[in-house]
């Protein structure tokens, strides 16, 4: 089978399913493991957005849409050149990937009859339900029972370590520059990791908030997890609005991309990282940060 990623998660549910040989194309965002985009089709381009801002970025990104132009765009030669069988794409968010509308409309000129696949998880359950869609529809059942079995322990795992422990405040900014509050599954994550999300509701979606309604939620631990950045981006964000989140919360920066925010495996890799800043233990410096530590509170 010919398989066509158009999104970074569901390139990572390939590799982790052992179908990579069958990986034809990809988009420029698939940088893991380590980067899928060598030797491949790279089938979908988005908005060039190097050494902008985040209030520059949300500008541009706000503009487009409500041009009603795209943010990301199918490369029809190349994708006809890959002729994939399977097309892996989402219609969750407009600003992540390619919808599959779009796709959709792409196959029907192309004359491509690939069977396509749409990946719109809210929840944490949703991503595992995700990886054995992929199986399923690759032939690849039994890979992914296994893949999905090996994340519940590590799930249960992590469960078993946090489940005496008292739950943290936590809120998880998204986008600093207006400030975003992180929905989806990420306050799954949170749940999971033994915290308790502020602000936030499981399975809705991401949306701008003000620094002034943080403060009122008093988190006892900020996490920065900027949207499509890494590690040192989150990092960065976290200084940049470090005097505008509660003066006596915790401050980390995450890698948002390998960890949070992409609706993939790593996710586990996420409520791991959670668990170690929120409880004391030494998380994954590749991984995590601590920007400022937390004070003590009057009273």
């Amino acid at each position: 089978m010919r398989i066509a990623s158009l999104l970074p998660s569901a390139t990572e549910i390939v590799y982790a399913l052992g179908l990579q040989d069958q990986l034809v194309g990809v988009t420029f965002e698939c940088d893991y493991p380590p980067d899928p985009r060598q030797g491949r089709a790279v089938l979908v381009g988005g908005l060039e957005t190097h050494g902008l801002s985040s209030a520059e970025i949300d500008a541009l990104v706000k503009g487009k849409a409500a041009a009603g132009e795209n943010l990301y765009e199918l490369d029809q030669a190349a994708f006809r050149a890959a002729d994939p069988d399977l097309v892996l794409t989402q219609d969750l968010c407009r600003v992540c990937a390619l919808p599959s509308a779009e796709v959709d409309d792409a196959l029907a000129r192309l004359g491509c009859q690939a069977t396509l696949v749409t990946l719109d998880p809210h929840r944490l359950e949703d991503i595992l339900d995700g990886v054995l869609a992929v199986g399923a529809a690759a032939g690849a059942d039994e890979q992914a029972a296994a893949v999905v079995a090996g994340l519940r322990a590590r799930l249960a795992t992590v469960a078993t370590s946090v489940a005496h422990r008292r739950r943290p405040a936590t809120f998880v900014l998204e986008w600093p520059d207006p400030p975003f509050l992180a929905g989806h599954w990420v306050p799954d994550l949170v749940t999971a990791a033994g915290g308790d999300p502020v602000l936030a509701r499981a399975g809705q979606r991401s949306v701008e908030t003000t620094f002034e309604a943080v403060a009122a939620a008093r988190p006892e631990v900020v996490v920065v997890a900027s949207c499509g950045f890494d590690l040192e981006g989150s990092a960065a964000h976290a200084v940049a609005v470090l005097d505008r989140l509660p003066a006596d919360a915790a401050v980390w920066a995450v890698d948002a991309n390998a960890v949070m925010v992409r609706p993939g495996p790593r996710v586990v890799d996420g409520v791991q990282v959670l668990a170690d800043l929120l409880h004391g233990g030494s998380p994954d410096a590749t991984l995590a940060r601590l920007v400022r530590p937390a004070t003590v509170r009057p009273g």
